[in-house]
């Protein structure tokens, strides 16, 4: 799995755990919902920091939180 995919897993991951759609974390966080969209398929070669740390503040969770999860891994490059 490529890092870009971990991400957007883990991203949807955090969102069912708070029982949380993509649009309630864009609104509260001010990321656009094309971003979001983006993020979670995958579609880009890269992901931007401060887009997960954006994600992260909303959600009130530390970086470290974001990606000390199993889903990390399986990143093969």
């Amino acid at each position: 799995m490529k890092l870009v995919e971990a991400v957007g897993k883990r991203v949807e991951e955090l969102l069912q755990e708070r029982n949380m759609k993509a649009n309630h974390l864009a609104k509260l966080g001010g990321i656009p919902r094309s971003t979001l969209s983006v993020l979670i398929a995958a579609k880009r070669k890269a992901v931007q920091l401060d887009t997960v740390y954006q994600i992260c503040a909303t959600l009130d969770i530390p970086l470290q939180e974001f990606f000390n999860s199993p889903i990390f891994n399986e990143v093969t490059d």
